[in-house]
């Protein structure tokens, strides 16, 4: 037999790094900029509970909301956008540090706490990218459960850690309540990186942290572009806003409102928190999932906002404990449309653009964030109705509203504006399964390797399908990686 010929000198010097250069990253490296993307079996929409639920539980502890505005309607879709290249993981990792690293400067620097919590709104966009990190491990038809789930656990957390951390601090003091707050964030930190695996299919990144993203890819306001472009988000988008900005508002004010105009204590509040908490875990996993099938998408939207428009017009002409009791109850099935919007959103989008998707979601609600409060607090003054915390009972001056017609304006008036979402939800199409919609890849988190010198045209391409204006049957609709719920 005749022995083999060696290797050719170019192939043999192809096959080893030129001195002083790093080896090449293979496309089965599981790592982004130091992070692991390997964790604990496959991704779940179990992961993405627990993240959120312990983000939240920290919070949660100290009574403390967290601060999501203006920047945020920004930050969510660029974060999202990102993630869509680079990978899930690393940016929730980034985001719970950032949101939950104000925590210990509570009791270390006053002067800190205050300095960081403003920057950490940036970063306050999770939801995002857990959304797409759903999206990513579930398939179509599972993912308004899966939202359910997610949403559910967050509620869950807010059910449980205010009162946990108003047992610890009056047993022991607010530097206990900081301290376990911080550990829990150091535990949802630590199980990111340790835990939680890589979502998005390798294919669908780049093979290192290092390559390069234009700006174009990168552009805040690209997303913005394309909601007037697609008529669907569009829809999409006026309905969220029109929905969540008396939400919003009414987070701001409705427990003073409850303390200082109907006269509820503080144990009555934290049982109606309670008890619209825990009914609200039951609506987005049980009766989500029986509306999504029986009714579809759409129409599950249409009755959560139903529900919205009947529990703030309730709360407008409610003047009894009682009322605000039964109003708590259709409050907590109105929570359904958050989950069932995300999951039309996710169901219109490309597998790589789940992300900045979501974001766009999540920017408009962090925007509400900033102008639901201020439009409550304008309106109960110009019905002179004064809400501070300086007032713990029921004062005399409120106490006349009671007897009037509409005690609680600014509701009555978030009822209106829902209704107006309400009509424009109306007009949302309906999803098709298989219709053949065209795909859209050059989003703002499209291919890293897209031409740079591609026209305008394409720079207002629809992020989202829109069946209706967009429809071709000759393209293939490309699969998620999907695991079992």
């Amino acid at each position: 037999m005749s022995a083999e010929p060696p290797p050719e000198p170019e192939d043999q010097a192809a096959s080893e790094p030129a001195a002083g250069a790093m080896p090449e990253k293979r496309p089965g490296a599981q790592t982004a900029g130091g992070v692991s993307l390997q964790g604990f079996g496959r991704p779940s929409v179990y992961h993405a509970a627990i993240v959120i639920f312990l983000e939240f539980f920290a919070w949660g502890l100290l009574t403390t909301p967290m601060l999501t505005g203006l920047l945020s309607f920004l930050s969510a879709p660029l974060i999202g956008a990102l993630s869509d290249v680079w990978g899930r993981k690393p940016f929730l990792l980034g985001t719970v540090f950032f949101t939950c690293f104000p925590i210990p400067l509570m009791r270390i620097s006053p002067w800190w706490y205050f300095a960081m919590i403003s920057v950490s709104g940036v970063f306050s966009v999770t939801f995002s990218v857990i959304f797409a990190y759903v999206a990513d491990v579930t398939q179509e038809h599972e993912r308004s459960t899966a939202y359910g789930w997610v949403s559910a656990t967050f509620a869950a957390s807010l059910v449980s850690s205010p009162a946990i951390g108003a047992y610890l601090s009056a047993s022991y003091g607010d530097s206990l309540v900081v301290l376990v707050a911080t550990v829990v964030a150091l535990l949802d930190i630590c199980f990111i990186l340790l835990a939680v695996p890589e979502s998005l299919p390798e294919k669908m990144r780049p093979l290192s942290w290092g390559a390069k993203i234009s700006w174009k890819q990168a552009d805040p306001f690209a997303s913005l572009k394309k909601v007037g472009k697609d008529s669907t988000v569009l829809l999409i988008c006026i309905t969220v806003f029109l929905s969540y900005l008396p939400e919003a508002g009414q987070y701001s004010s409705f427990f003073l409102y409850l303390r200082q105009v109907i006269g509820f204590g503080s144990v009555k509040i934290a049982a109606f928190i309670a008890m619209v908490g825990i009914l609200s875990i039951v609506a987005q996993t049980v009766f989500l999932t029986i509306l999504m099938r029986s009714l579809g998408n759409k129409n599950t939207v249409l009755l959560g906002l139903g529900f919205q428009m009947f529990q703030l017009a309730w709360y407008g002409f409610g003047s009894q404990a009682w009322m605000m009791w039964a109003a708590g109850t259709v409050a907590a099935m109105s929570s359904i449309t958050f989950p069932a919007v995300s999951a039309l959103v996710s169901r219109n989008a490309e597998s790589d653009q789940q992300g900045v998707a979501q974001g766009i979601i999540t920017g408009i609600r962090g925007l509400c964030n900033g102008l639901g409060p201020a439009l409550y607090g304008f309106i109960f003054y110009m019905f002179h109705v004064e809400l501070t915390e300086l007032e713990p009972e029921l004062s005399s001056d409120n106490a006349a509203l009671q007897g009037a017609a509409i005690p609680g304006p600014p509701f009555l008036f978030g009822a209106c504006i829902v209704f107006m979402s309400f009509l424009v939800a109306l007009f949302i199409p309906e999803y098709r399964k298989g219709s053949g919609t065209q795909k859209h890849s050059n989003s703002i988190s499209g291919s890293l390797t897209s031409a740079p010198g591609r026209g305008s045209a394409e720079d207002i391409e629809p992020l989202l399908q829109d069946s209706s204006i967009w429809e071709l049957s000759s393209f293939e609709e490309a699969g998620n990686q999907c695991t079992e719920l």
